[in-house]
């Protein structure tokens, strides 16, 4: 085994960690890892995130739901749309773009370049929300809830996670504070379920007879990522549901600049 396989597996530990402690961020690690260290080509990479993050956000999910600590109603309500709108897009929309999506004399944009950067572009939007502080306490609310707005963000998330082959808790972590008016730690288990529905829905829609998929990869990065998991469900019964979501913005912010950096500048 080649030691970029090796690190490539330690942080597939810390993919299931970030699933644990803040309910997303899965694919946010697992597609950089898998693309950057493990030298698995884009649009691969991003079908065997698919996998990776929704096999463990499922047993991160049920960890979750013992802890009564998942809103099986908003499940249903961000997860129904979420998993059309992913399992369309990487049914029909992802295998139909051109590998070359816009070319000139001194400049070619790929596919691949592409949906790494609409990935940046999306997780830096999510951050900033996500870093600004609450100016009150979210409290679990059903008889507020915009079931339209809900279902149109659901389409929303869903396309966008199918496109760069994202888990969506990036987004679905912030629909689920500010728009269902769910508490952080809440918001935690309850996307855990949506991001497990969603991603093995949308991997299941991604596979193709002319795909060569490495499963010895796929699911020995999944088994480190559950492991991974179980550490993060610990961790998070001993730190503030607040900073779990200042923390966790900062993070998306400072991995959308990164992917921004390599894919434009650096490339």
């Amino acid at each position: 085994m080649e030691i970029s396989q090796v690190i490539g597996y330690i942080l597939a530990v810390f993919v299931g960690i970030t699933l644990g402690l803040i309910g997303s961020g899965g694919s946010i690690l697992s597609v950089p890892i898998l693309v950057y260290i493990m030298g698995v080509e884009p649009i691969l990479a991003t079908a065997y995130s698919l996998f990776v993050v929704g096999t463990t956000a499922l047993f991160g999910g049920v960890q979750k739901a013992k802890q009564k600590l998942v809103d099986f109603k908003k499940v249903v309500l961000f997860g129904i749309p979420t998993i059309l709108a992913v399992f369309l897009t990487r049914k029909f929309i992802v295998p139909n773009l051109p590998d070359v999506i816009f070319s000139t004399t001194t400049f070619v944009l790929h596919k691949s370049v592409l949906i790494m950067v609409v990935f940046a572009i999306v997780m830096i939007f999510a951050s900033v929300r996500m870093i600004q502080p609450l100016k009150e306490k979210i409290i679990n609310d059903d008889t507020k809830l915009n079931y339209i707005s809900i279902f149109t963000q659901g389409l929303f998330i869903g396309l966008v996670a199918g496109f760069v082959g994202a888990g969506g808790g990036f987004l679905i972590i912030p629909a689920l504070l500010f728009l269902a008016k769910t508490p952080m730690k809440m918001a935690v288990g309850t996307s855990l379920f949506i991001v497990s529905a969603q991603s093995l829905i949308g991997f299941i829609g991604d596979i193709r007879p002319e795909q060569n998929l490495n499963w010895n990869l796929i699911l020995t990065f999944t088994v480190c990522s559950i492991i991974g998991v179980f550490i993060g469900s610990y961790l998070s019964k001993k730190i503030e549901g607040e900073k779990l979501k200042t923390g966790f913005g900062w993070f998306v912010l400072a991995m959308g600049i990164y992917i921004i950096i390599k894919e434009i500048i650096l490339s």
